[in-house]
């Protein structure tokens, strides 16, 4: 049984994709057995062999004491039996899924596949892509049959990005396979990380729909909120000060207003409507959740220029800060960030926003939407100043602290998106306010 060879280290676990979700299974599972990380970007390869995380889901002083193998050289896969494949799936420009990357780690798993392996993948698919699309690349590339030569399972990954509390350990596993047997065998190999336990789907689709529910639902109920809260500033009523209220109720979901981005609830969706719409249904309410979430950064974005207009600020040559570029609060991801939204509308209006983030991937900013971060320091005489990320660093910051970022004159704005100060605070302070 490859589980059992597996806790003797006669054979060994490969994790394809060393990302966000790679990187904390391939460290959970070298606790336990050898492990080999893959990944083609050898930059990050060499950080984690410096012991350096980037990600900063498992941290430095673990990748330091981390037994992974890290490499860049597929070859090395041909040395593991059991594969889990943990590469991003993200959207194309037309909100259609892009499968390249799941497609080319196929192919390579495929040119060093060998009998008896097992090969599961956690990226997130729409329902039939591990069965139509994945296992005849694997198949046509290293010649063995499935259920003959290999087994294929999926488990769709359900990690938090910056969570520190509903780690990869605590939360529940799905996994599904091809067979029984295969299936019995991958509950048991993630079960030695899993504190939690697993749950065992019927079928590969069934898993993959999980997934894509699960994250749809989110999207649906905070873009409930986001509508609440657009309506309830036209209302003058305080949308937070509705929340708290509401959420006195025993049933009460806890969802809030804010931006919608990351590679999880903000792509996840449109793997739903996407094969919904290849069977002849359009979807209603997750599409339009979509459409609400995708909308909230220009609506942010025009809030602060008639704020700007308001305390009679000429807007073209209106200074404005941004704090916060990372898709949500403490994690360095800039992927499908929604700030870039709010960015680009302000643009539109001739202001050049600077924008600061102490923790954001500096290289990948400036790559994915050619922004150069600015130092928190080095922020001074803004005429506005735009909360928009919640990192820690910024909630420990004081009112006064942010009124040293200011211009020495009245009427100054402070746009709170996440609404980490007080309503009654805001009212006390000098500053001209807005929150979502």
């Amino acid at each position: 049984m490859l589980y059992n060879e597996l806790l003797n280290r006669e054979e060994k676990i490969s994790v394809i994709g060393l990302g966000y979700v790679g990187m904390p299974i391939a460290v959970a599972f070298a606790n336990k057995v050898d492990v080999i990380g893959f990944d083609v970007n050898e930059k990050k390869i060499n950080l984690y062999k410096s012991g350096i995380d980037p990600t900063n889901e498992v941290g430095d002083e673990v990748i330091k004491k981390a037994s992974v193998d890290f490499t860049s050289e597929e070859s090395r896969l041909k040395e593991a039996r059991f594969h889990i494949v943990s590469v991003p799936t993200p959207i194309n420009v037309d909100k259609t899924p892009n499968l390249a990357p799941i497609e080319r780690a196929s192919e390579t798993i495929g040119r060093n596949l060998t009998e008896g392996s097992i090969v599961v993948y956690e990226s997130t698919v729409y329902p039939g892509v591990t069965e139509e699309v994945c296992i005849p690349i694997l198949e046509k590339v290293s010649g063995l049959k499935v259920g003959k030569d290999f087994k294929v399972g999926y488990s769709p990954e359900r990690i938090n990005p910056g969570d520190k509390i509903h780690t990869l350990d605590k939360i529940v596993k799905i996994v599904s396979a091809t067979d029984d047997d295969s299936l019995e065998e991958i509950a048991s190999v993630y079960e030695l990380v899993i504190e939690a336990g697993v749950h065992k789907a019927s079928s590969i689709k069934v898993a993959e729909a999980a997934k894509v529910v699960e994250n749809s639902q989110r999207d649906i109920n905070i873009a409930f909120m986001n509508e609440l809260a657009m309506v309830f500033n036209r209302m003058g009523i305080d949308s937070q000060d509705v929340l708290d209220a509401m959420n006195t109720k025993w049933n009460a979901l806890g969802f809030s207003p804010g931006l919608v981005g990351g590679h999880c609830i903000g792509v996840d969706p449109y793997y739903f409507i996407y094969e919904a719409e290849k069977l002849g249904y359009h979807s209603q309410i997750v599409l339009s959740g979509r459409k609400i979430n995708d909308g909230m950064g220009a609506f942010i974005a025009d809030e602060t220029i008639k704020k700007l207009i308001e305390t009679d600020k000429i807007v073209r040559k209106a200074k404005v800060a941004i704090l916060g570029m990372t898709f949500k609060e403490n994690t360095p991801d800039t992927r499908n960030s929604k700030v870039i939204d709010i960015v680009d509308r302000l643009k539109e209006y001739g202001v050049e926003p600077i924008v600061v983030d102490p923790i954001a991937d500096k290289s990948e900013a400036k790559k994915e939407y050619g922004i150069e971060l600015e130092e928190l320091e080095n922020i001074n005489n803004v005429d506005c100043v735009v909360l928009a990320v919640a990192h820690n660093e910024y909630r420990h910051m004081t009112l006064e602290d942010y009124k040293k970022l200011y211009a020495k004159h009245s009427k100054n704005i402070f746009i709170d998106v996440k609404s980490v100060f007080s309503r009654e605070e805001l009212e006390k302070s000098d500053l001209t306010y807005w929150r979502l």
